[in-house]
């Protein structure tokens, strides 16, 4: 009866040995399919290129910076000639060219098609906040923005913004400026007031069909903006509305606005600035998108961005986000717009990881708010910035800069 014990109790044992071991099995399984994929490390490098000087007459606002590929590649930055006692006194569109890889610019040029211009009702209209990009389907840069339009030259009137745009070929002259045709009525029913695609971030897609982020107002008495994604096609002479995407709304403040958006491994994502945060949304197919979140942290603590405008940045197998937030003891910056930061985005969480957070351009007593983004290829991308509103600080009187940071993703050991 021992030896009958016995047996039975060593094999009970092993029975409950393979049971906790088979438990653990299945334990250690289910963890490594809940647990999120790791972000691939990419290390950024950072290096600032040549600056390009406004005059003691204007300054240059609204810079950014296209790449025009080929056996000898260019850069070229368009820039808003604008006033210095005021905001919004905005005027011509000049450029400046760089043939060495923005080591050098050349003096600034003013576009003669994209003079400020009196209408026949009075209104003087300026082509502004311009983002010029290569379309590599036409071989030509696209610039996208909107106009700003005033009442006797003086009065700004946002009712009249159109979205603009205008073409640089090969030859490197710029066409006249051009606006979009878009429909009279939203998806909702409401009426499309006012659109414009002012420093919006857009994305081309491989048969050439641009996805063009835009904002509008749905009463014409009331400044609440609601922004959307229009898919147009694009034959290197005329940009045509196809559709468009989910309408993001919130009532608060001026709703959102310049919405800006990339492309990441498979998926889209939308940044928008809003008066009193900023928000993020993403998509599988770059017109439909889900909720929107507010920008935070990886930690949960709020990222600090308002007012602002924010950029994508893909390289090295990352995504990035550009920004200006508080918190960086900027109380005396207007709207903490410097310093302008980078951080890694985590796609799944729509998180900056704040270990990841560096500085692109120092604060120097001046904005930083109004940047555009240049991708080069996979590995580089440019950013570039007008210096903003030096009148409020310390630097007043002096000339602003444009200044370009080239950011690089370093090869992992």
């Amino acid at each position: 009866m021992g030896q009958h014990f016995l047996g039975f109790m060593t094999w009970n044992m092993i029975w409950r040995n393979a049971f906790v071991i088979c438990a653990a099995v299945l334990l250690w399984c289910r963890m490594s399919l809940a647990a999120p994929p790791q972000l691939p490390r990419v290390e950024l490098q950072l290096d600032s290129l040549g600056a390009i000087s406004g005059s003691s007459e204007w300054d240059w606002w609204q810079a950014r910076t296209a790449y025009v590929p080929g056996g000898s590649p260019m850069w070229i930055t368009t820039m808003s000639e604008t006033g210095k006692t005021t905001s919004h006194d905005f005027h011509d569109i000049f450029q400046s060219v760089s043939h060495d890889h923005g080591k050098t610019w050349s003096a600034a040029q003013m576009v003669p098609s994209l003079q400020r211009r009196t209408e026949e009702d009075g209104y003087q209209v300026a082509p502004g906040d311009l983002w010029p990009s290569w379309h590599d389907a036409t071989q030509t840069i696209l610039a996208t923005g909107k106009t700003f339009n005033f009442r006797d030259g003086k009065k700004e009137d946002y009712l009249r913004e159109r979205v603009s745009y205008a073409v640089m070929k090969r030859n490197k002259s710029w066409g006249p400026l051009q606006f979009l045709k878009l429909p009279q009525r939203d998806h909702a029913g409401y009426p499309i007031i006012a659109a414009n695609a002012g420093c919006t971030q857009r994305y081309d897609l491989p048969d050439g069909d641009v996805l063009l982020p835009i904002r509008y107002a749905r009463n014409p008495k009331k400044r609440n903006y609601t922004s959307t994604i229009a898919r147009c096609s694009f034959d290197g002479n005329e940009l045509r509305y196809q559709e468009h995407g989910t309408e993001l709304n919130i009532p608060q403040g001026r709703g959102l606005y310049e919405p800006s958006l990339t492309s990441f491994d498979g998926n889209y994502y939308v940044t928008l600035r809003a008066d009193h945060t900023a928000f993020v949304t993403h998509s599988t197919d770059g017109l439909h998108f889900a909720p929107i979140k507010e920008w935070k942290f990886d930690d949960g603590k709020p990222l600090g961005s308002y007012n602002t405008q924010q950029h994508w940045v893909t390289i090295g197998g990352g995504l990035f986000l550009v920004y200006t937030r508080r918190g960086a003891n900027n109380d005396h910056i207007m709207r903490h717009r410097a310093p302008l930061f980078i951080g890694q985005v985590n796609p799944e969480s729509l998180r900056v990881i704040r270990a990841t957070e560096k500085v692109l351009i120092p604060e120097n007593e001046a904005t930083l708010g109004n940047s555009g983004i240049c991708r080069i290829s996979d590995t580089e991308s440019w950013v570039t910035c007008g210096e903003g509103l030096l009148r409020l600080g310390k630097r007043k009187g002096e000339n602003n800069k444009v200044l370009v940071v080239k950011i690089t993703a370093k090869p992992l050991p």
